[in-house]
């Protein structure tokens, strides 16, 4: 039986019977949480358990937003607080490969986390290399200030994950950072030359092309594009996100219920898919808008149906062996017990 091309939330800590028939009758390929849907271990593995049966698949993709630092849906007290991207870009001193060696033990910690609860996608790494007037939604949530640093924690980290049994998102392809808007909010516009783009957005994901899946930018590059943002631009897929950077996983879009994107969800959706995005993400949980972008969506089939079981087959290796005291002793450690459990 085939599934539809998207990933859906849900409103609240259990499924409603209104979502669970609807979940049931449309198939979604996955699911997304968010803090509302978060209560306790218990309680997130039965609700895991329970969209997965909606769909028969025990392998459905759940995904969470775990970077830590501001975007952190599980957290205390049932979970560590973990530390934004660019502290682990600050610890170490002068040793690049210190910080490597950390940011990688955070997502294996992360992944330890996730998996446990039965999630097992996390959206993870920002690769966005942020500029110096840029908006602050990412600030922080960066690993670093040059496109090398971002490279190079963000590999780690989405080596962790995997490391975990966890597949990792490298976001927001092919890059946020210049942006001077919040893309939740309103369209940012960035007016930057494609050899400045190249050089700087681009470079990360560039070196994380062969990563499982990735989300693309609600952003409009004038210089690629100057009509459509990313998103459902044809031309930033086929030039950008599988020409230059030569992605080859699968693409899903950032929330399409952000204020970036414009028209009805439908519309939003059939435009996604028909730029080149694999999978449409839709996240707050709202009845009439999943029915809406379900409306827009068509079955996973041909490359994108090829690309999803890919990354699916990546996930189901077992974790590798891992001492979890062990690491978390280490991980206090590099940051002076700031993140303790």
């Amino acid at each position: 039986m085939s599934v539809h091309a998207c990933i859906l939330g849900c409103s609240t800590t259990r499924l409603t019977d209104e979502e669970r028939a609807f979940f049931t009758e449309v198939r979604p390929w996955g699911f997304i949480l968010f803090k509302r849907n978060i209560d306790s271990p218990d309680q997130v593995r039965r609700l895991v358990d329970d969209l997965r049966g909606c769909v028969g698949r025990a392998d459905a993709p759940v995904l969470i937003d775990q970077e830590g630092g501001r975007v952190q849906r599980m957290g205390p007290p049932h979970w560590r607080r973990y530390p934004p991207g660019r502290a682990y870009g600050e610890v170490g001193g002068n040793d690049p490969l210190y910080r490597r060696e950390i940011a990688r033990l955070g997502a294996r910690l992360l992944a330890h986390d996730l998996r446990a609860v039965g999630i097992n996608v996390d959206c993870v790494p920002v690769l966005d290399v942020p500029a110096p007037d840029g908006h602050e939604i990412i600030g922080d949530r960066a690993y670093g200030r040059t496109a090398d640093e971002v490279a190079l924690l963000g590999r780690a980290a989405a080596e962790g994950l995997i490391a975990g049994g966890v597949l990792p998102v490298v976001k927001h392809m092919p890059g946020h950072g210049r942006a001077l808007a919040d893309s939740h909010l309103q369209l940012p516009v960035v007016d930057a030359a494609w050899e400045e783009l190249e050089a700087r957005d681009v470079a990360p994901f560039k070196v994380l092309s062969d990563m499982p899946m990735a989300m693309t930018a609600h952003v409009v590059y004038t210089a690629i594009d100057p009509a459509r943002p990313a998103t459902t631009s044809r031309i930033v897929h086929r030039r950008v996100i599988r020409g230059a950077i030569g992605f080859g996983g699968l693409v899903m879009t950032d929330d399409l219920s952000m204020k970036a994107l414009s028209g009805d969800f439908a519309a939003r959706t059939r435009a996604a898919l028909a730029a080149g995005c694999d999978v449409a993400l839709h996240c707050n949980g709202d009845m009439d808008e999943m029915t809406a972008v379900v409306a827009g969506a068509k079955p996973l089939q041909g490359r994108s149906l090829t690309r999803a079981k890919a990354a699916l087959a990546r996930v189901a290796r077992a974790p590798e062996p891992f001492d979890i005291e062990e690491a978390r002793a280490r991980f206090e450690a590099a940051f002076e017990g700031r993140y303790a459990a």
